[in-house]
């Protein structure tokens, strides 16, 4: 069950400190919905406030896994990032996983210029060029690392274009890059990898869809923005 739970964590996980704010100036509302064996679970929804030179992006992330009739694993995470001229500089999260408080408090220390990380997993400093593992940024596509937006762990990753696709979701049909996220570390445990296929939208660099096989088929699908 231990290793079952570990795995779950490391797909909610596998979400640069840059973000190309100017890409989200009209986006407002993100809304994403997780499938389990193409059934809805929950979701994962974002939405942004933009003043002057400073974005703010608010995250609420809720599902339960069910074995048997029985919720045997559950997330229910509030977070919120904060970006100034392009540049993280702020983000929180609170986490219930069951009922296990897990969170991240991560601020900018300009005199360093590194993160400072104060999280239930990893409390040190983090290079600028990591970027916090949510879906809703495109830019984890080029980052080389990403921090857990649920217990602030650092994972080196690696990114492959696998090339250009016709997708259709909810009834709609997209022209879209497909790419590979997986570990660096290629001798990691089978249960602790980063494995994700996932589909960027090329015109308006939206991540429509995210999936993976871990005990089932997992997606997370883009339902709606604006």
């Amino acid at each position: 069950m231990k290793k079952y739970i570990y795995i779950l964590l490391l797909i909610f996980l596998s979400s640069s400190a840059q973000a190309h704010t100017s890409h989200y100036e009209g986006i407002i509302k993100i809304e994403m919905e997780i499938f389990r064996n193409n059934e809805a679970i929950g979701y994962s929804n974002y939405f942004f406030e933009h003043k002057d030179n400073t974005m703010s992006v608010k995250n609420y992330t809720q599902f339960k896994v069910k074995l048997f009739g029985a919720t045997i694993f559950s997330i229910s995470s509030e977070g919120i990032e904060k970006y100034k001229k392009n540049k993280l500089i702020y983000f929180k999260s609170i986490t219930f996983q069951n009922d296990k408080e897990k969170y991240v408090n991560l601020g900018y220390d300009d005199s360093k210029k590194k993160f400072i990380i104060d999280g239930s997993s990893y409390k040190g400093e983090a290079n600028l060029d990591c970027v916090i593992g949510n879906w809703w940024n495109h830019k984890i596509l080029k980052a080389n690392q990403q921090i857990s937006p649920l217990s602030g762990s650092i994972k080196d990753q690696v990114v492959k274009f696998i090339g250009d696709e016709n997708i259709t979701i909810y009834g709609k049909n997209y022209s879209v890059a497909h790419y590979k996220l997986k570990s660096r570390d290629d001798s990691l445990p089978n249960d602790k990898k980063l494995d994700f296929d996932i589909w960027l939208d090329k015109k308006n660099n939206l991540i429509l869809k995210v999936a993976y096989k871990r005990m089932g088929d997992w997606e997370y699908r883009l339902k709606s923005f604006q």
